[in-house]
């Protein structure tokens, strides 16, 4: 890895753009589809029941996969990306494992009153922090590390799926609710590289 590489790839920012801006519009457009819900979509019927029928193992698998999105296991996580960036020199990075997934996190608890879609007797439920939560964190790393776009987005979407299996088996969200969270990340976190390369371009340049 090499020190305080760029957050957004040069030959990923069009691409990723893009991408960011598809998910940006998806987001809205679900979020006024399901605004004031207090049931899932059609879509969610079959998944829901069958993920909701799972026991054991696969509740205490969910719950451990659910803690990483929790205060505690997020900050655990972010502690251990940060640690790992900067003990490999990369400042960058360190910032971006920080605010790329704080700002998905912010982008869907905003989002959640705006939409009004309930679960569980009142519980806001779209778009899924968690789910944004684990895309981000994907993202994050992918990107720095990885720098390729299509293995960036396929990791992100395994990382989001594994964290919908688990955030719908224990009843805390409609399956179209961790689509909704995907999106949300996809959607802020390229923006969040650009701002931070932008940013820290020009406070070099000017130092």
């Amino acid at each position: 890895m090499r020190r305080d590489v760029r957050a957004l790839p040069g030959r990923l920012g069009m691409p990723l753009g893009a991408v960011s801006l598809l998910a940006a519009v998806v987001l809205v457009v679900l979020g006024f589809v399901f605004a004031g819900q207090d049931v899932g979509a059609p879509v969610d019927i079959g998944i829901r029941a069958y993920l909701r029928s799972l026991d054991q193992p696969w509740h205490s698998i969910a719950l451990v996969i659910d803690w990483t999105g929790e205060p505690v296991g997020a900050v655990v996580v972010l502690a251990i990306l940060v640690i790992v960036f900067l003990r490999k020199g990369n400042r960058r990075a360190a910032l971006f494992a920080v605010a790329g997934p704080a700002a998905a996190v912010v982008v869907t608890s905003g989002m959640k009153p705006l939409v009004g879609r309930t679960i569980n007797d009142g519980f806001l439920s779209f778009p899924s922090g968690h789910t944004a939560s684990a895309t981000a964190y994907a993202l994050v790393v992918m990107l720095v590390v990885c720098r390729r776009l299509w293995l960036t987005l396929l990791v992100a979407l395994v990382a989001a799926a594994v964290m919908a299996w688990a955030q719908v088996l224990l009843n805390a969200h409609y399956p179209t609710d961790t689509f909704g969270g995907f999106c949300a990340a996809l959607a802020i976190v390229p923006v969040v590289a650009w701002a931070i390369d932008y940013l820290w371009d020009r406070l070099l340049t000017r130092s």
